[in-house]
């Protein structure tokens, strides 16, 4: 039998036989064993895992992000385009940037805001002394710098200050009175003068007064006995040829004749006015701590003496006679004691002095409750309608309740009283045709009784709108805040150029304002050397106008039929004065920008609440 078996096919059916034997089988088997658990490196693998064809392409490479891997050249060109992207959009937004752009240019300032930078101005010619480099009033220069030590009753420096308006003397009680009115602005509309570029400026302004009145006294010590009332004389008897302010008519930096210190032992009416020009101050400059300390040390020392009652004696700074009656005669001390008093509880938050402006007595002495024709004419005589604006503004914002509400309230009430008395309805005061109304009753000089009473209408409306009242009560009939602005607005209009004269009382605003003011450096060339006491009557007495412009001075104004003569003579219509010029300020600025509004916090800022803080919760309850 064969041993080959037969193919179903056909084919024979053979078992190939390896001629291996089976040592040699179980030899290489074990070789390949150790092969396979030997570790392969990369390209062993390679060769192991490529196919047909692959040995010879380029290894790809990644790069390893941490949760994903990307392949090395898709990494390398993401990068590269996201840097060319970003130089690209560097360099296009430098291109940008070089190309010049045409912005629109800002609104021009409205009519106050041009006003109120170029009434600032005044000040800055009224200074004496040693001027400050950036004074900008190139016709003037240092003046008077022996006041105070020329005099040898006195003997100490009285340099500084402000004169008073187109004569060289430094009269004390309007001088405070000024700065007073300038604080009181800058603390209710800093942020309006800030958008006017001319917060430093008043600032500045302010400063210089105040340093100035800190001379006037020991202002270092806790009590005093005497005051600095003026520098220099103005009173000039009938025929008398004795050269001083008023009889000479020359620059300032020329003045060689004497100018003697006027002190006071008995002045209330001028202690209080100072002690509130330093307490307002002392707010103004309360981002200053040591200086602020030092004005309201000042402002305690002089109260102090404005309140003692063995240094009052007849109760005013001038007596009969003298040259402060002739041109600032003070009639009450009183509302000085509520005016000063409601300024030093502002600046330090003591009590006791509220108690003191809210005892009804010193409200009927002061004239709260008597009315009469001057009854709201805010001036540096009478500071009663502007201490009531101020303790209204503390009823309003703060409601300090019992025991101050019932004598707030009547301030408050007397506040609204006054300004019903601006509105034309009430007849209270007479206008012109040209619409100016007559606070002081047609008599001259009325533009600056004017200028205070717009302040108090724009600020004593903001305090309203501030506290949501939208208006007040005159009799049975209710007026909207917007009537009160409206006041405020024609009468500064008036001033500065809205009349029949179609002239601006404010010398360089406007086209057409007077040229020949009342005051001596501005009438009188800079050039030309020493003219002696009476050697300037030549451009006193001329007709030309004056060679220096005294950028800002708002003139004395109108008569009570809306005349005007421009003559440098008659100082009832062309003099300017610190006083007039300090209300034309504050009431600009309240007037000044866009919107309305005040500070509520910042005259607050000394003030303590009014009610203790409630207590704290008590622990949650634990079972």
């Amino acid at each position: 039998m064969s041993m080959y078996g037969r193919d179903p096919w056909g084919g024979p059916l053979e078992i190939c036989h390896d001629s291996a034997t089976d040592d040699d089988r179980s030899r290489n088997m074990d070789l390949d064993r150790a092969a396979l658990s030997r570790t392969l490196d990369e390209t062993q693998q390679s060769w192991l895992l490529a196919g047909p064809g692959d040995q010879g392409r380029k290894k790809k490479r990644y790069v390893d992000l941490g949760c994903l891997l990307v392949s090395r050249k898709i990494f390398l060109w993401t990068v590269g385009v996201l840097l060319a992207a970003a130089a690209l959009a560097g360099i296009a937004a430098g291109i940008a940037k070089a190309i010049p752009r045409h912005h629109s240019p800002p609104p021009p300032p409205d009519q106050y805001t041009v006003a109120l930078r170029k009434a600032l101005m005044f000040f800055n010619a009224q200074k004496s002394g040693k001027l400050p480099k950036h004074n900008n009033v190139p016709w003037r220069g240092d003046s008077c710098l022996k006041d105070g030590r020329s005099d040898q009753s006195f003997r100490r420096d009285l340099s500084g200050g402000y004169y008073d308006a187109g004569d060289a003397v430094k009269f004390n009680f309007p001088a405070a009175f000024s700065m007073t009115l300038l604080s009181w602005s800058v603390i209710e509309y800093s942020a309006k003068y800030e958008a006017a570029g001319e917060l430093g400026h008043v600032r500045d302004t302010i400063k210089w007064g105040a340093d100035y009145l800190l001379k006037t006294f020991n202002s270092t010590a806790d009590t005093i006995d005497r005051l600095v009332a003026q520098v220099g004389s103005a009173a000039t008897a009938s025929g008398s040829t004795q050269p001083n302010d008023q009889y000479c008519w020359m620059r300032p930096e020329e003045i060689d004749y004497p100018r003697p210190v006027t002190e006071c032992h008995s002045c209330p009416d001028l202690a209080g006015e100072m002690a509130a020009a330093l307490a307002a101050a002392s707010i103004v400059f309360k981002d200053n701590r040591a200086y602020s300390h030092k004005l309201l040390h000042g402002a305690t020392t002089v109260w102090k003496f404005a309140s003692d009652r063995n240094k009052r004696g007849s109760g005013s700074y001038s007596p009969r006679g003298s040259d402060a009656a002739k041109f600032y005669n003070s009639t009450n001390y009183f509302d000085e004691a509520v005016w000063g008093g409601t300024w030093m509880y502002l600046a330090t938050g003591n009590s006791s002095y509220l108690e003191r402006v809210t005892d009804p007595k010193l409200a009927k002495r002061a004239g709260a409750f008597s009315g009469g024709p001057n009854y709201g004419v805010f001036s540096w005589n009478n500071k009663l309608p502007g201490a009531q604006v101020l303790l209204s503004r503390l009823r309003l914002f703060l409601s300090p309740g019992y025991p101050y509400e019932e004598m707030l309230r009547t301030f408050h009430n007397q506040t609204t009283i006054i300004m019903c008395s601006y509105l034309p309805v009430f007849k209270s005061f007479n206008r012109t045709k040209g619409g100016l109304i007559q606070l002081n009753h047609g008599m001259p000089q009325p533009l600056q009784y004017v200028a205070n009473a717009a302040f108090l209408a724009s600020v004593f409306s903001d305090y309203l709108e501030a506290s949501d009242t939208p208006g007040w009560d005159c009799g049975p009939h209710f007026y909207s805040i917007e009537v009160l602005r409206s006041f405020a607005r024609t009468q500064i209009e008036y001033i500065l150029g809205k009349n029949h004269l179609k002239m601006s009382y404010v010398v360089g605003y406007g086209k057409h304002y007077p040229k020949n003011v009342h005051h001596r450096g501005a009438s009188i060339p800079k050039k030309g050397g020493h003219r002696g006491c009476t050697g300037g009557w030549h451009w006193r007495d001329s007709k030309n106008a004056n060679p220096n412009i005294i950028t800002g001075a708002m003139v004395a104004g109108p008569d009570r039929h809306d005349g005007f003569k421009d003559a440098r003579k008659n100082r009832n219509y062309t003099e300017a004065t610190l006083a007039g010029n300090a209300g034309l300020v504050a009431a600009l600025v309240a007037l000044s920008g866009e919107g309305h509004g005040v500070d509520r916090n910042t005259m607050f800022s000394a003030v303590p609440p009014m009610f203790p803080s409630p207590p704290p919760p008590p622990a949650p309850w634990k079972p």
